[in-house]
């Protein structure tokens, strides 16, 4: 790869999975939300700006649901009870629609032969999802080749704790931590983390929501990574 990096761990929430659409989208239009599925995938992006923006940690997703259900047409006068529709149907499973042309990317990175992986805030969940969505797996399968998937319930320690990738980095043996890049969705969580383990912070910010937030690189997604190789 190019100078700089020679290997790249994933986020999975934003990166390479957001909430389902088929979901959340007829479930918010009762509020006034657009059935529009790809303005839903672009409301994560503002969501978790707000997000991050608020500098809350991850057990605080208020200010993602309140940007989120406005980003697809609420009202502002249904914001509050949108968004308290959206905390409770917003649950782990839902983290399964793949972001568009995540799986392409990943695939093209993984018989280039570069070497990747997932850590992830999750709920034991994750490395199930991203095989069924087609994505991904732990070594040789159907889909991109992962060296590992860290899943941070599984683990018992979660971003921006930067300990969680520990339990990556054994994969990675010889690889030095400041030519791993890892590419997330979340300022606080990601940003931060990778920052404080010593990676290289990539934040997928197909928008520019976050344009005000990092100084870190920024792109639109994972394809955007095979222009590096």
């Amino acid at each position: 790869m190019k100078p700089g990096f020679d290997a790249v761990l994933f986020d999975a929430g934003g990166v390479l999975v957001v909430p389902d659409p088929a979901v959340l989208a007829p479930t918010l239009a009762y509020y006034g939300g657009s059935l529009d599925h790809a303005l839903h995938i672009r409301a994560h992006y503002a969501a978790m700006a707000a997000k991050s923006r608020a500098g809350v940690g991850e057990d605080d997703w208020s200010h993602y649901n309140s940007e989120y259900v406005r980003c697809v047409g609420v009202h502002e006068a249904d914001v509050s009870a949108a968004a308290a529709v959206l905390a409770r149907t917003r649950h782990a499973h839902l983290w399964r629609h793949p972001v568009p042309g995540a799986a392409d990317a990943l695939s093209a990175l993984s018989q280039a032969g570069v070497p990747i992986g997932v850590v992830s805030n999750a709920s034991g969940q994750i490395e199930e999802i991203l095989l069924r969505s087609g994505l991904c797996q732990v070594g040789e399968g159907p889909h991109a080749t992962m060296r590992c998937i860290v899943d941070s319930h599984l683990v018992g320690v979660a971003k921006p704790d930067p300990r969680i990738f520990d339990h990556a980095l054994p994969h990675f043996g010889g690889i030095e931590r400041s030519r791993i890049v890892y590419v997330g969705d979340s300022v606080t969580m990601d940003v931060g983390g990778a920052t404080a383990a010593g990676l290289v912070p990539f934040l997928v910010d197909p928008h520019d929501d976050a344009a005000d937030l990092v100084t870190c690189t920024r792109i639109s997604g994972i394809a955007d990574l095979l222009e590096m190789i």
